[in-house]
């Protein structure tokens, strides 16, 4: 091998050890900011929901993820506008629910 080849290579592997190195510090740093936002999110709704409508939306989470983010987004914006003054008992959570979670359609079928 020439010195120009053994020169490229090590280049080549300088450049791609780089880039990893990039890439995991990239990662790195997102998977803080994610970590960061989840602290943030869990503060706000220890301030706004008493523990038992933390419970319901924890249990919310287990059958319907993508239901229970929603729902603590849309408390949060608005606690973070200032429409929610008081704690949220579980009560109020379940009108809340009510109004925000559609009634699933019952279809029966009748043999004859």
């Amino acid at each position: 091998m020439s010195d120009e080849e053994e020169m490229q290579r090590i280049r080549l592997k300088k450049q791609k050890e780089y880039e990893e190195s990039l890439y995991n510090e990239q990662m790195n740093t997102e998977k803080e900011e994610r970590e960061h936002y989840n602290e943030e999110k869990k503060k706000i709704l220890r301030q706004i929901l008493t523990p038992e409508a933390r419970e319901r939306i924890a249990r919310i989470r287990l059958v319907k993820p993508d239901v229970a983010d929603n729902i603590e987004q849309q408390l949060i914006s608005l606690a973070m506008s200032g429409k929610i003054r008081n704690m949220i008992d579980d009560d109020t959570l379940k009108k809340i629910l009510d109004k925000i979670i559609p009634e699933k359609k019952e279809i029966k079928i009748v043999r004859r």
